[in-house]
C-alpha cells in the first residue's frame, strides 16, 4: 500500500492553524511575564514538532509506535486548540464589554486580561508539559525532519486556478449561486466582494477554481487574476502578484505600495476584472482598506472573490454582498469521491467487503473532501482488506 499523502498532512495543517491562533492570543496585552512565558513555551513546542509531522503521518501505517505517538499527540493538540479558542473568545468578549474604559484604559484592559489568563494558567501549564514530553519522544522514533523555514510561512502550499479534474461532488448549488453573483450586472459600477468560508479541507479552493474556470465567467470579464495569499496578508506582495497576473509580458520591478497601486490602477482602468484571493487569513481592516484603493473607482461592476477559513475575516468585508458558508459533504457525495480516488470498482470481487469498510472511513472524514481524497488515494488500486482496516482504525 502506498503511504504517500496527497498535499499537506492533517496534523501539520492543524498545527499551522493553532500557531496562527496563538499569534493572535499572544498579542493580547498582559502585565504578567509568566503568562507570556507559558504562551511562548507553547509556541516553541508547536514549532519544534511541526517539521516531523508529515513524515510521521506517512509512517504511522507501518510503524505501530509512530501511530501511538501520533494518537497521543493529536489528543494533546486538540486540548491546546480548545484552550486557544477559549482564550480568543474571552478576549473578544472582554473587548466588547469595555464600553466605558477609565482614563488609564490600557492598564484596565491589562488587568482584565490578566484575570482571564490566570484562570487558564493551570490548564495551559498542563498542556505545555504534556506536549513537551510528547515532542521529546520524537527523538526516539524513526522520523525525518522536513526542511522548511519556520519563520517564513511562505512554505504553505501555493494554489493555482487549474482544476485537478472535472469530477466535483456535492457543490452544484454553491457553484451556481456564486456564478450567478459573478454574472450579476445589478452591481454595475460598484465593487463587490464575495467570500467562500469554511474549515480547512472542506473544498473552498476547489469551488473557487470551478467558478473561475466557468465559460460564462471567462467571457464576462476583461481581466481575471488568481493570487494565493496563504501567508500574512501583505498589500505590497499581493498587489505585485496581481500586476504580474494581469500583465505577464514583463516582470514588475516596483517595490513601494504607492508605485504598485498606481501601476495596477492604470492596468485596470476602463476594464472589468475578477480577482481571486485564495486562502485569506488576516482580518486587519486598515490593511484591507489600503489594499482596495486601486480597485474602487470606475470598476465596471468588477468582483473580488476570496476564500478563507477564518470566520473573522467577515468583519472587514464591508463591501461583501455574498457569503458562501461551505458545509461538509454528505455521506453519499463523500462515498462517490472516495470510490473515484481509491479506484474501487463495483466489479471487484472484494467490493462488498471493502465497501463496508470504506463507508466507515468516509464517515470518519466528517464530510471533508480533502480527507476523503487523501485516504482514498492511499488505498488506490489496493484490494487488501487489512490495509483498508488499518486506515479505518487509525485515529488520525
Amino acid at each position: 500500500m502506498s503511504a504517500k499523502l496527497e498535499g499537506r498532512a492533517f496534523l501539520s495543517s492543524f498545527v499551522d492553524a493553532a500557531l496562527h491562533k496563538l499569534s493572535s492570543v499572544n498579542s493580547i496585552p498582559s502585565r504578567k511575564p509568566d503568562e507570556k512565558k507559558l504562551l511562548g513555551r507553547l509556541r516553541a513546542t508547536l514549532r519544534a514538532v511541526l517539521p516531523f509531522l508529515d513524515d510521521a503521518e506517512q509512517k504511522q501505517f507501518k510503524d505501530h509506535e509512530v501511530k501511538n505517538w501520533l494518537v497521543n499527540l493529536q489528543d494533546a493538540l486538540y486540548m491546546a486548540d480548545d484552550l486557544l479558542d477559549e482564550l480568543s473568545t474571552k478576549a473578544a468578549v472582554a473587548a466588547l464589554t469595555q464600553t466605558d474604559p477609565p482614563v488609564n484604559s490600557s492598564s484596565s484592559w491589562s488587568h482584565y486580561v490578566d484575570d482571564i489568563l490566570e484562570d487558564s494558567n493551570y490548564e495551559l501549564e498542563h498542556i505545555v508539559v504534556t506536549l513537551k514530553s510528547l515532542v521529546d519522544e520524537k527523538d526516539e522514533l524513526p522520523l525525518e525532519k522536513a526542511a522548511r523555514d519556520l519563520e517564513d510561512m511562505s512554505w504553505r502550499n501555493q494554489t493555482t486556478s487549474l482544476l485537478e479534474g472535472s469530477d466535483i461532488y456535492g457543490r452544484d448549488k454553491e457553484k451556481e449561486e456564486i456564478i450567478g453573483m459573478l454574472l450579476d450586472d445589478t452591481c454595475h459600477g460598484k465593487l463587490s466582494v464575495i467570500s467562500i468560508e469554511g474549515m480547512g479541507g472542506v473544498g473552498k479552493t476547489t469551488l473557487a477554481q470551478l467558478v473561475y474556470d466557468d465559460a460564462g465567467v471567462k467571457a464576462k470579464y476583461d481581466i481575471r487574476a488568481w493570487v494565493c495569499v496563504a501567508t500574512k496578508f501583505d498589500p505590497v506582495n499581493v498587489t505585485k502578484a496581481i500586476i504580474e497576473e494581469v500583465d505577464s509580458s514583463s516582470p514588475c520591478h516596483n517595490v513601494s505600495l504607492n508605485s504598485l497601486q498606481t501601476e495596477l490602477k492604470q492596468k485596470l482602468s476602463g476594464k472589468s476584472f475578477l480577482i481571486v484571493l485564495d486562502d485569506m487569513w488576516d482580518n486587519q481592516q486598515n490593511l484591507w482598506d489600503n489594499f482596495l484603493k486601486p480597485f474602487l473607482p470606475e470598476n465596471k461592476g468588477s468582483k473580488i472573490l476570496l476564500t478563507t477559513r477564518n470566520k473573522n475575516v467577515d468583519s472587514l468585508l464591508s463591501t461583501t454582498n455574498f457569503h458562501c458558508n461551505l458545509h461538509p459533504l454528505s455521506d453519499e457525495d463523500g462515498w462517490s469521491m472516495f470510490l473515484k480516488h481509491s479506484s474501487l470498482s463495483t466489479n471487484d470481487s472484494q467490493y462488498k467487503t471493502l465497501e463496508s469498510i470504506g463507508r466507515k472511513i468516509v464517515e470518519k472524514c466528517k464530510g471533508l473532501p480533502f480527507a476523503v481524497k487523501t485516504l482514498g488515494g492511499l488505498l488506490r488500486n489496493d484490494s487488501n482488506e487489512r490495509d483498508w482496516n488499518n486506515i479505518l482504525e487509525s485515529r488520525i
